[in-house]
């Protein structure tokens, strides 16, 4: 019998290639002044890619995330990818049983349930060739493994209904959220070698699938067909075949370290094949200015000191920071009204200028760049100032793609996993391409925000092609037009954020962007049970087609373009059913392929099982209210594109309650009235702090702000989504301790301090009496 492999505790494979420089003239060189003393297609719906973090409207701004870096393979190092978990009102769902099997004759098929990943103790139940399997396994097996409790998905219910009219009510519905790189301890389990894969749907091996232990062939859970293993899964017993990492535990990573692009050479630290540029707005008064230098200067003495790093600003012209005159600050400098032509991008390409190099070479030099920046001089308001951030984003992405001087070794290196652009902007692009009028009175206003919209959403999508995230840091009191910049973050696979100001909070969130781990190439494959049906996928994502992926004879799985991939990211999935379930069990696999910063070819595989039920009262006691709150708040928010359509799905959100109540509840006695099921006790809430909170109430003034958590919302992890829906009520007591309330007691404590955290802010109401 063939033994796997042990798996191994990590890895750390990095690869770049070297290219040869050709010295061609150089644009215009302009030296600047003195330093002086003083931050889907049709069955999806596609959104921002979000990381877990958010924009405040008065007092707090969170932070941006910094994920590990890496395969966890057992005990992942904490992280703070999103806050703390808000509080749990609801019981903890019942385990299940698990099923028995009788034993046969040799050769038998062996169904796998919820068994422990190890062999147990006890001896082997085998005699003449027939099997029988172990003992049941601990509750607490059951009830994480049987009963959906992945840290990766999350269901709404840990039951299907089979009755398709009873399971298709759309007011409650039925749906998973999916996530792609959640904190889990102790970590996924690392399999070295190629999969075994159903041959007729894709499908993969899994804990699941029924065995015939004599021949080693495993039959898909997904179309019922037998395949070989080519004698690795033959056994005389179960106990062996859970030696196997894909047929002991419900969640594995397949990781191939070689890399498919030739010419690349490993190199000591893996993010130098992943530079950045910072593309600064030179457009700022003084006191912003001044704000965001220090930001500047504490985030460039944050960095590792392999992290090759790029400078540009942008106003009317658009200014290349050159690294290779010493300490001085000079730059390149380019026109800002039209995109740059091939001659100038040749230019600074193959010039003999440095634009990206490791910050332990050039580190007083970007100083130096920094302080050097001076504040707007022409006296004009803020909103009327020319920016042109289109032309120095697509200046920056030309640099990336080329080859670059590292100025260290004198050799050149292309970027390995996502490059990233971070724009410091302090107002809207409004020359060049990609803008819009100063004023919204234009006469050509719709048209020239339409072009303009268009414009961004392709920068977006060729900086995606080139695996390179924009990221879009904005701060001060100009309004951006975020509609106009956020295709750009969007489709390339970024976030915009919103600040207050230069401070404090953008200095931590654009340190956390630089080091936020992120995959690319990524591919999300949901293969469930011909009874079920997706009918919805929200996230940062695009449908595939079936030319971007490998593809099996019969395979309907539902694929999906991953943006980007950021563990504190999610999709939201709605299913139906498509007819009345006949069997006692529903599978779903989720399957993320994607390659990481070290340049290994990942295959996350999430097998889940779900029992199915007749009664209505069994389904409703295994609903998750939290995360069905969560994923009927991402369908209405995916409808409230503007002001007025927030308002509108207020009224929805109703309606969806008494349609609950009426499909779900019990008919009081001698009245018209229906009571809302028990089991469902916390989900009307949770829908009715969503209806007066910050993504359809009237929290949230600007609606450039508004427009920015709804598309943050609808790409956030379960836990920051669920704190933005229903907030967390802390009331401060004596001793300097708090006690966390349901937050439908803050009418009560008006004789306490009482800090009401809602995910895009915190509020503070102090004792008044």
């Amino acid at each position: 019998m063939a033994t796997p492999p042990p798996p191994p505790p990590g890895y750390t494979v990095t690869v770049s290639p070297p290219h040869p420089n050709m010295p061609t003239p150089r644009p215009e060189k302009r030296l600047t002044p003195p330093p002086f003393s003083s931050p889907v297609v049709s069955r999806i719906s596609p959104q921002l890619s979000q990381q877990d973090q958010l924009p405040s409207s008065s007092s707090y701004t969170p932070s941006i995330p910094t994920p590990a870096n890496g395969i966890k393979a057992a005990s992942p190092v904490p992280q703070f990818s999103t806050p703390p978990g808000p509080p749990l009102f609801s019981s903890l769902p019942q385990p299940v049983s698990v099923p028995f099997w009788t034993s046969s004759s040799s050769p038998q098929l062996v169904p796998f349930s919820s068994g422990s990943s190890l062999p147990t103790s006890s001896p082997s139940h085998y005699s003449n060739g027939s099997v029988e399997l172990q003992p049941e396994v601990s509750d607490g097996t059951k009830l994480s493994m049987l009963a959906g409790e992945s840290p990766y998905v999350l269901f709404s219910a840990h039951k299907v209904l089979k009755h398709k009219k009873q399971a298709n009510v759309p007011s409650l519905g039925f749906g998973v959220l999916v996530s792609s790189g959640r904190e889990i301890s102790p970590g996924p389990q690392i399999i070295q070698r190629d999969p075994h894969r159903c041959q007729n749907c894709g499908a993969y091996a899994n804990l699941y699938c029924n065995i015939l232990l004599g021949l080693g062939q495993w039959q898909c859970i997904i179309c019922r067909k037998l395949n070989g293993s080519e004698g690795q899964y033959v056994a005389p017993s179960r106990e062996d075949l859970c030696n196997w990492p894909e047929l002991s535990s419900p969640l594995v990573d397949y990781v191939q370290t070689g890399s498919k692009r030739p010419g690349f050479i490993p190199v000591s630290d893996s993010r130098m094949s992943a530079p950045f540029f910072l593309v600064i707005d030179e457009c700022l008064d003084e006191a912003h200015l001044q704000h965001l230098q220090s930001s500047l200067h504490a985030f460039v003495d944050s960095l590792p000191p392999t992290t090759r790093i790029g400078i540009i600003s942008y106003g009317r012209t658009v200014s290349v920071y050159d690294f290779s005159e010493g300490s001085t600050a000079s730059a390149d400098v380019l026109p800002g009204d039209k995109s740059p032509s091939q001659e100038s991008l040749k230019a600074l390409i193959y010039g003999t200028g440095v634009y990206l190099t490791p910050i332990h070479a050039s580190l007083p030099v970007a100083h130096t760049i920094f302080s050097s920046l001076r504040p707007y001089k022409l006296n004009l308001p803020e909103t009327l100032r020319d920016r042109c951030l289109g032309t120095a984003v697509e200046i920056a992405l030309a640099i990336i793609q080329g080859p670059s001087a590292d100025i260290s070794r004198g050799v050149v290196k292309r970027p390995g996993g996502n490059s990233r652009i971070i724009v410091c902007a302090g107002g809207p692009n409004t020359y060049g391409p990609g803008s819009v009028p100063h004023s919204f009175n234009h006469p050509n206003y719709p048209y020239m925000e339409k072009t303009a919209l268009k414009w961004m959403e392709n920068l977006g999508r060729e900086a995606h092609r080139h695996d390179t995230v924009v990221d879009i840091l904005c701060a001060g009191t100009c309004p951006i037009r975020v509609p106009v910049l956020q295709p750009l973050a969007k489709t390339s696979g970024g976030v915009l954020v919103l600040h207050d100001d230069f401070g404090e909070a953008f200095g931590v969130n654009l340190q956390r962007t630089s080091t936020r781990a992120g995959g690319c190439h990524g591919l999300l494959e949901i293969r469930c049970s011909d009874d079920i049906l997706i009918t919805q996928v929200i996230g940062p994502g695009e449908e595939a087609f079936s030319d971007s992926h490998e593809t099996f004879k019969n395979d309907t799985s539902f694929s999906i373009q991953m943006l980007s991939v950021e563990e504190t990211q999610s999709f939201s999935l709605s299913m139906e059913t498509k007819a009345d379930i006949k069997s006692d069990y529903v599978f779903f696999q989720f399957v993320f392929r994607y390659s990481n910063i070290y340049q290994a070819d990942i295959s996350r595989v999430i097998t889940v099982r779900l029992s199915t039920v007749d009664s209505v009262s069994a389904y409703l006691e295994s609903v998750q209210d939290q995360v069905a709150a969560v994923i009927v708040a991402k369908r209405t928010l995916l409808q409230a594109k503007t002001s007025s359509d927030a308002i509108d799905m207020r009224m929805v959100i109703d309606e969806r309650v008494k349609d609950i109540a009426l499909k779900f509840g019990s008919q009081l006695p001698k009245s018209k009235l229906y009571q809302f099921p028990k089991e469902l006790s916390s989900l009307p809430e949770n829908l009715f702090h969503l209806r007066r909170g910050p993504l359809l109430g009237c929290i949230v003034g600007h609606e450039d702000e508004r427009s920015v958590l709804r598309n943050l919302f609808l790409n956030a992890s379960f836990d920051l989504s669920l704190r933005m829906v229903a907030p967390r009520c802390l009331m401060h007591r004596e001793g300097g301790t708090f006690e966390e309330l349901p937050a439908y007691d803050l009418a009560m404590q008006s004789d306490a301090a009482v800090v009401l955290d809602h995910g895009t802010d915190v509020f503070i109401w102090l004792n008044c009496l």
